[in-house]
Parts: structure tokens; sequence; C-alpha cells
């Protein structure tokens, strides 16, 4: 009898659709122009670049302008054009952009703190990256107080973005790890960590326990924490490892053995997708409409990604 041939499974994305190259130093911050084959960067070599696509195919600067310091970020308003430029030595600079964009008009400066977050306005929920590799969920809205923790780069978190009619969350970060997050489920907020001078599951004493230690004639132990409930264990009650997505744990993370064996199989499956983008990445922009995200990175290179199987 023949063997049956199994189809392989479908891997879904993302597709690399351009590659802009051409800045000297890294790109901080970048943003694809709505309806237009275009894109504005702002970058440390102190330039202000709008990229607009050529008939060869390519992507050459229609407007090419040097600022007094390098340039951290900005802020784009396709609707008036106007864009505003956030600079290192505090000032902030806006401009407006011509209907063709091939001319830049400056309008004013001005000096202040520039600042950026993530923010969904129907949930009323605010998302903010972190160096310690994390992403936190505010829930502002809801004023219930809550904070739920999303875990799932190796490197700290450079850039957010939030798909709203998909309810998805991008997260960027500097191991060029792009991270779709399903925000459409139900999460869990981490537990807080408990006291104890003792294994909450075996009570053998913790190593500065020294007077259950004298009382027990036992070798204080290392204390560790169940990310799942939270109580404080040894390490033998906490040998598993489990990953949590609901709890935003993508990766494997130390649990107690009693939590690990309730854990089921259905609390396992993830709730994001991890894609490499092959570099460092510090700003990304995405465009609801068509489904692109950009991403700019430490190695001076723009690229721009169709998200549309993965974003959906």
């Amino acid at each position: 009898m023949a063997a049956e041939i199994q189809p392989k499974p479908l891997t879904r994305k993302p597709i690399l659709l351009q590659r802009v190259e051409g800045s000297q130093e890294v790109v901080n911050m970048a943003v694809i122009v709505p309806k237009e084959e275009g894109v504005i960067s702002v970058s440390e070599d102190r330039t202000v670049r709008v990229w607009l696509k050529r008939d060869s195919g390519q992507y050459w600067p229609s407007i090419y302008h040097a600022m007094p310091s390098p340039c951290s970020c900005m802020s784009f308003n396709p609707e008036t054009r106007r864009l505003s430029i956030g600079l290192d030595n505090g000032t902030i600079s806006e401009f407006i952009l011509s209907e063709d964009y091939n001319k830049m008009t400056p309008v004013k400066n001005y000096q202040g703190g520039v600042t950026a977050l993530c923010w969904d306005p129907v949930q009323r929920v605010l998302f903010s990256g972190s160096s310690d590799h994390s992403v936190i969920m505010w829930d502002i809205g809801g004023r219930k107080g809550t904070a739920i923790e999303l875990q799932g780069h190796n490197d700290k978190v450079q850039a957010l973005s939030y798909a709203q009619h998909t309810r998805q969350l991008i997260s960027c970060g500097g191991d060029g790890g792009i991270v779709v997050w399903n925000m459409d489920v139900e999460r869990q907020e981490t537990p807080e960590w408990l006291d104890s001078d003792s294994c909450q599951k075996c009570d053998q004493p913790f190593f500065w326990n020294f007077k259950q230690m004298w009382d027990s004639k036992k070798i204080g132990l290392r204390q560790h924490h169940c990310r799942k409930c939270g109580k404080a264990v040894c390490g033998k009650c906490s040998s598993k490892r489990s990953s949590i997505p609901l709890m935003g744990f993508e990766f494997e993370v130390r649990v107690c053995d009693s939590c690990h064996e309730a854990i089921t199989d259905e609390e396992r499956a993830p709730t994001a997708t991890f894609h490499d983008s092959k570099h460092n990445i510090v700003h990304v922009h995405f465009d609801a409409t068509r489904g692109w995200l950009l991403t700019s990175g430490t190695d001076k290179v723009i690229k721009l990604w169709d998200m549309t199987p993965v974003v959906s």
C-alpha cells in the first residue's frame, strides 16, 4: 500500500517589500506616507529625508534637509502635512510639506521634552515598552488599576504600534524581533510575589532563616517564585518550566510543580507570533490601510514589510 503524502504546513510570514538605504547614521524614526509611495525619515546624521518611489522602483530622496542637531523623533500629520521633529538638543522644529512632497517649509521652533506612547483609543489602553524586555498594558479607561505584562523579547523593547482594526499589538526590540500580540483575548494580571522564610510547598527553610535551619538541622535553600501563583518556593518544588501566554509569558518560565500540572494545553496556546527582522529595530510605523509595517534600525536601513499575512 502506498504511503500517504502529508502536505507541508503553510508557513505565514511577513514579506519584505523594499529596503531604503542612504542614511549615514541610525534612522531613529520613519513613517509611511499615506496614499503615496513614500517614506519620511529622521536620523542621527542630522537629516530629514522624504523618500519617494521612482519609476525604477527604488526610493530616492525628494527632500534632503540638514538639521542643527541629531534628530531623535518625529510626528507627522498626513491631513495637514505638518511635520514635527524632535532634536537631541531639546528643540522641536515644525515644517509644512508641499502637496507633491518635494518642498519643506519651516513653521516654528520651540523647546520641550519629547515622549511617545502607544494608545488604543477604543479600549482606552496604554502600552509601554521597557529596557527590561517587557511590554506593559495599562488599563486607563476601565479604571481597574490593572497592568498586564507581556514578555516576548530578549532585548529592550524599542518601538510599539497598535493595529486597532484587528486588536493586535506590534512590538519590536533590540533583538531584531517583530512580535505580533493578539490583544483580543482575556489576559490575566501576573500575581504579586509572596514573601516567606521557607518554601510554601515543602516548608524547607531558605538560607537566611537561621532559626529554622538550626531547629531542623537542614541547610537553607535558595528562594524562587512561581510565575503563575506567586508563591515562594525552593528549586526542587519548582523544577518545571511552562509558557503562560494569557499571563504574557510567551517563553517558558519557572512554575511550581502543582501549577505545572494544572496548566492545560489550551492555556499554553500562544497568543503572539514571532518574526526576525534581521536588524536592530529602533522605530516602527504601521500603515493600517495597506497593512504595511516600516522598521528602521541601527544598521541605517529602513525596511518595508507587508504584514497582511500575520496582521489580519
